[in-house]
């Protein structure tokens, strides 16, 4: 074998242990999130204390995997707005679920799985 090439090669076994490291790490954490959330949902905790133990699981979940998604500023389709939103979410509504309604007095805003009163 070619010295030149043993350095290399240890390199790159030390790399593939490191990304199964940390893969393994963060499933650790996904599944270390889901008991703590088991635990805030078990019934014995008041809406807000149930809600802050909920914030500090994410928050736990955020800080092993490297902290939150960063926000990015995304135009809405017609220009009007701009939606902060992490990175990754869906992009914002196109606009074409608010109308208005019969009378000319309200905007109505539909759910996205809901149709526009006629």
């Amino acid at each position: 074998m070619n010295p030149t090439r043993i350095p290399a090669a240890i390199f790159c076994a030390a790399l593939a242990a490191a990304t199964a490291a940390g893969a393994q790490t963060a499933q650790q954490a996904r599944q270390r999130y889901e008991q703590e959330v088991a635990t805030c949902n078990s019934g014995a905790l008041a809406a807000p204390a149930r809600e802050a133990c909920i914030r500090a699981a994410g928050n736990a979940l955020d800080r092993a995997l490297g902290g939150p998604p960063p926000n990015v500023a995304v135009p809405s389709a017609d220009g009007r707005a701009t939606i902060v939103s992490p990175a990754g979410s869906p992009p914002p509504s196109s606009g074409s679920d608010a109308v208005r309604s019969p009378d000319g007095r309200a905007t109505i805003v539909q759910p996205p799985d809901r149709t526009a009163p006629r």
